[in-house]
């Protein structure tokens, strides 16, 4: 297990940390008193001195006379997290409005930023990851590029799924015909992100809760992406609505280990042909010389067997398997 190091990760100096953990344990000590201590030896005076006053100007250390006393952490530890979340909030609020003033002299709509380089993509992602709140919702067109790539789990997905964000993904349908862009896709499922899968996806968006989207696109010779990010606007609430209609009618990724080929049982095929038709229940009861109710219970099965709620889904999951 590795040992707590709470002083530090406030970005104190190891020497600050001994020296308050010192005090805390021994009580007040003079200087020459705490050079003596196990965990300082070797320290260099001045170096201990610096510590101090890291420590003195946070208020974790108060000097009286030649004695140094240690001081309770929770106040003066609080007074540092209200001072950094103010820090914060104005780095925010100045990112704002020097973006505002940025726009205003460049050209393009005030909601839309045009990253040029496809270098940032992975830097955009994982800031899309990072800054979630309650949910990540994507689209992906899946790999692109040549066949001795390396795939994986992209920046930040698995520590946003772990923070306990809903994370939906719509693939395009050609990641079942790659079996290393399946395997990362059961990767992420397996550690919640649900995953349903659509034929040609035609871009990768990626949605912040419902506060920004990462938009990329393919470059023209396919081997790297262009992105813009895509601030409140109309065209942030048309990509959500985009995401939406696809999740709608996507179909469930199939599990590990499930085919995904395979041919149809004969009279699911000629099932599937009537329904494609546009043939109504009663008029494919008729063709098949079974009752109305016959024919709704098969429909039924092949949508669970299928993973489709809707019989949309099943005509695309049944396309997708080459069954019709």
């Amino acid at each position: 297990m590795r040992t707590p190091r709470p002083l530090q990760a406030l970005g104190l100096s190891a020497t600050a940390e001994a020296a308050y953990l010192a005090l805390v344990e021994h009580g007040p000590q003079t200087l020459a008193e705490l050079t003596h201590h196990p965990a300082l030896a070797g320290s260099p005076r001045t170096g201990l001195q610096h510590a101090l006053t890291e420590l003195s100007d946070i208020g974790l250390v108060s000097r009286t006379n030649d004695k140094l006393t240690a001081q309770p952490p929770r106040a003066m530890l609080e007074a540092v997290a209200e001072r950094r979340a103010r820090e914060a909030r104005t780095a925010y609020e100045s990112a704002t409005v020097l973006s505002r003033i940025w726009l205003d002299h460049t050209a393009g709509s005030s909601y839309v930023e045009v990253i040029d380089t496809s270098e940032r993509r992975e830097t955009l992602q994982l800031r899309v990851k990072n800054e979630a709140m309650t949910q990540v919702r994507a689209l992906s067109i899946g790999p692109v590029g040549g066949g001795d790539r390396v795939l994986e789990v992209g920046p930040g997905t698995l520590d946003a799924l772990e923070r306990g964000i809903a994370y939906r993904v719509v693939y395009s349908a050609n990641i079942l015909q790659d079996p290393k862009a399946l395997e990362v896709a059961h990767e992420c499922v397996a550690r919640g992100e649900q995953a349903r899968v659509f034929p040609d996806v035609a871009l990768n968006v990626l949605v912040c809760d419902d506060r920004f989207a990462v938009v990329s696109v393919t470059a023209p010779d396919r081997t790297g992406h262009h992105s813009i990010i895509v601030q409140p606007s109309g065209l942030l609430e048309g990509l959500i609505g985009v995401f939406e209609s696809y999740w709608r009618i996507a179909v469930p990724l199939p599990a590990a280990g499930e085919a995904v080929g395979g041919e149809a049982p004969a009279e699911g095929r000629q099932l599937l042909s009537f329904l494609s038709a546009g043939l109504t229940d009663e008029s494919i009861a008729r063709e098949l010389g079974v009752s109305e109710r016959t024919v709704a219970r098969r429909i039924a099965r092949l949508q669970e067997n299928l993973g489709a709620k809707t019989r949309f889904q099943l005509g695309v999951q049944a396309s997708r398997r080459g069954w019709l």
